[in-house]
């Protein structure tokens, strides 16, 4: 959704950002203080050259004169370090700030229910963990601290000119209205700039990323000039959006060049008016005041878009506490965590909707003994899917209750109850890594031997010895580098490895070659042996063998028997296996 602009800061939230600096509270008061110390000695050189001029110049002191430069001299460098180390340590603060909160923002997301994965675009919540994120960065950075830092300088400054010549100091500030009225027009305008940038990466962000995953779609289907078109449509409102906060800028600036030039002007045309004054040794004060007013404006020129960094940071902040926020993350509050469980599952009057009351389970009822194979059919968008989804706890059920061993899943342990599912689904995702990674998903507690083991196990070994570099070969970013068999080849050696007791398969031999089809079947024949399996049938010829078979159609429960019991009901399964018996004698004749 886009962002709705906020007049005012929101004080609550800078708070808790900085509650994220507390284990580096060292690192801010060190900023703090070098702030002060700089805003302290920004009117020192000024007055050294005031002094310069006015006595040790007019009055020949060679001496003194050569002393005070040196002093000026190590004033500069003694300034220089302080703003190198004032800038280091704010920027180093910001980042150790974004990496914890990145790594809890991540760890977050992790842990969150599919339903915000449905509703999100994973785009947005990679906008979420990065952009967004490092924009916090920018209050630290340049945002809250550095503000006041020059805040402090123009104190200093300001109180140094009334000290040395109030009536000069009220005579240089005469256009200082000026400056006043256009930081703010700039402060503005530039806010408004920027909520349409963000916005804008936000839409380039999650577009990129969708049409990238579906890039094969989009080539299939010969719609990219269509999706480039597209592209170049958000792309332009990214552009406009920059353009605009540039256009602001290139007005602001030569904005304050002209007020600065008035009021040096303003001092050049009352100094002449007092050139008898000047003559009794008073122009090292002019010079001061000139230098003054560049110390004054330089702070001035960067202090509206400093505070509009800060404002959108806060922002970003605001959106990143709306995740960690999120109270639909996958609750682990159970206390049960048995080694091993026996494989019992009941299904007790579940129902279950993705969104509002739009149910996609009714009622669901069943029961599948420790060691049994139970198979589930039906027609695209019955529910089978969800049926295990909700076994593993990804998403909540609205009514029921769903009991391994007798006990509610909700009183396992989320990692226990899931490490003892395994699940084979016929989409098998893989990341950008080896087959050994991908197997073992980088846990190093997970050996090449036991990889090599479990791949022995269901004959796999060979299979995998085939492709170059064996167990190290790159499969690259989602398994585009192997076929749809040998990604679902690589599941089932997953599966082996963490031992489940509980096994789901989403049948995985509808779009293989004969090879692949047959190492799969044996691995299932292997993986089913002793364990309690559920098994999603696309092909009915392949779930004859099951002890029990549940008919579903639009999310309940119809029929339930064996094969060769639901064909003498001459029901549900009896018309699906006729017709999958005459598309097959069909497809024999062609």
């Amino acid at each position: 959704m886009p962002d709705t602009k906020k007049t005012f800061f929101d004080f609550a939230l800078l708070r808790r950002v900085f509650r994220y600096a507390a284990p580096y509270k060292k690192k801010f008061y060190l900023s703090v203080m070098l702030a002060v110390l700089l805003a302290v000695i920004t009117p020192v050189r000024p007055f050294l050259i005031q002094e310069t001029v006015n006595k040790y110049i007019a009055g020949q002191a060679v001496a003194m004169l050569v002393n005070i430069t040196i002093i000026q001299i190590g004033l500069i460098l003694v300034e220089t370090a302080m703003r190198f180390l004032f800038s280091f340590t704010t920027a180093e603060l910001g980042q150790s700030v974004v990496r914890d909160l990145r790594v809890q923002t991540y760890q977050k997301i992790m842990g969150l229910n599919l339903t915000q994965f449905d509703r999100t675009p994973i785009g947005t919540l990679t906008t979420r963990t990065i952009n967004d994120i490092e924009s916090i960065n920018d209050i630290f950075a340049d945002g809250l601290v550095p503000i006041i830092a020059d805040l402090l300088s123009i104190v200093c400054v300001l109180g140094y000119m009334f000290w040395t010549d109030w009536q000069l100091t009220l005579i240089a500030l005469i256009p200082f209205p000026i400056i006043l009225i256009a930081t703010w027009y700039f402060k503005e305008s530039i806010n408004r700039s920027f909520f349409k940038v963000r916005n804008a990466v936000a839409a380039l962000n999650a577009f990129v990323q969708e049409h990238l995953t579906g890039i094969s779609i989009v080539q299939a289907f010969a719609a990219e000039e269509k999706e480039f078109n597209k592209f170049k449509k958000i792309n332009k409102e990214h552009r406009n959006a920059n353009i605009r906060a540039i256009f602001t800028y290139s007005v602001f600036f030569p904005v304050v060049e002209i007020v600065l030039a008035l009021s040096i002007g303003l001092i050049v045309w009352w100094t002449a008016g007092e050139a008898l004054r000047l003559e009794q040794g008073q122009q090292g004060t002019v010079i001061a005041f000139i230098l003054c007013l560049n110390l004054l404006f330089r702070p001035l020129r960067v202090i509206a878009d400093k505070f509009n960094v800060l404002q959108m940071g806060i922002i970003a902040g605001e959106r990143v506490f709306k995740v960690l926020d999120n109270e639909d993350y996958a609750e682990d509050n159970g206390t049960r965590a048995p080694e091993k469980i026996q494989g019992k599952i009941d299904f007790e009057n579940v129902w279950f909707a993705y969104t509002d009351e739009h149910y996609v389970l009714k009622n669901v009822s069943f029961q599948a003994k420790p060691g049994e194979t139970i198979a589930i059919v039906g027609h695209t968008g019955s529910g089978k899917t969800s049926i295990i989804s909700l076994l593993n706890r990804l998403y909540h059920i609205q009514k029921g209750a769903i009991k391994i061993d007798d006990i509610n899943i909700e009183e396992y342990k989320l990692e226990n109850l899931r490490s003892n599912i395994g699940v084979v689904l016929q989409d098998v995702f893989l990341f950008s890594g080896s087959v050994l990674d991908n197997i073992t998903l980088r846990n190093p507690a997970i050996s090449r031997e036991q990889v090599i083991q479990a791949a022995n196990l269901i004959d796999m070994h060979e299979f995998i010895m085939r492709l170059p570099g064996g167990y190290d070969y790159n499969v690259m970013e989602r398994g585009a580098t192997l076929s749809l068999g040998q990604r679902q080849l690589l599941s089932f050696i997953r599966a082996v490895l963490y031992n489940p007791s509980i096994l789901i398969l989403d049948e995985a031999t509808s779009s293989v070659d004969t090879e692949s089809e047959m190492l799969i079947q044996h691995a299932i024949e292997t993986l089913i042996k002793g364990r309690t399996s559920i098994v999603i049938a696309h092909r009915l010829s392949t779930i004859r063998k099951a002890h029990r078979i549940i008919v579903l159609d639009r999310g309940e429960v119809k029929e339930t028997g064996t094969h060769e019991e639901l064909l003498q009901k001459d029901g549900f399964y009896s018309k699906l296996h006729e017709m999958q018996f005459e598309k097959k004698a069909s497809l024999a004749k062609e």
